[in-house]
C-alpha cells in the first residue's frame, strides 16, 4: 500500500485520503479502489539499462564503467559480467553479487548481455 495517497485520476487535485479499501477525493467526492493505483504502480516500474533494454530478475550484466565503491578502495572494473542480477525498489535498481562482495548498482551503468 502507498504510503500517502495519489491525485485524484478524476479532478487531478491532491487532496485524497485512503477509506477502508480505497481512496477518496475530499473536493468532487471521486473513490477508487487501491488495488488499481498499486497495480499501476507496479506496472510502471520497468528498469532499463544503458541502451534502453529493459532489465529482469535473473539476467546477466556487463559494466559499462569502472565504478568506484564509496568508502572503500574498491573499483568495480569496466567490462564485469554480473550474472542472475536481482531488480529492487530505490534509486539503486539492481543488486547484484560480484567476487568483490554484494553492490547497489544503478541500471544506467550496466548493460544488458
Amino acid at each position: 500500500m502507498p504510503t500517502s495517497a495519489p491525485a485524484c485520476p478524476q479532478c487531478t487535485l491532491e487532496n485524497t485520503y485512503p477509506d477502508g479499501a480505497s481512496f477518496v477525493c475530499a473536493d468532487c467526492g471521486h473513490e477508487w479502489p487501491q488495488t488499481a493505483v498499486t497495480e499501476s504502480i507496479e506496472a510502471e516500474a520497468v528498469v532499463k539499462d544503458a541502451n534502453g533494454q529493459v532489465l529482469a530478475d535473473g539476467d546477466a550484466v556487463v559494466l559499462i564503467k569502472d565504478l568506484k565503491v564509496k568508502g572503500s578502495s574498491i573499483t568495480l572494473k569496466m567490462g564485469t559480467k554480473v550474472k542472475s542480477i536481482r531488480l529492487v525498489g530505490g534509486d539503486h535498481e539492481v543488486d547484484c553479487k560480484m567476487d568483490a562482495g554484494s553492490f547497489m548498482l544503478k541500471a544506467c551503468f550496466l548493460k544488458k548481455v
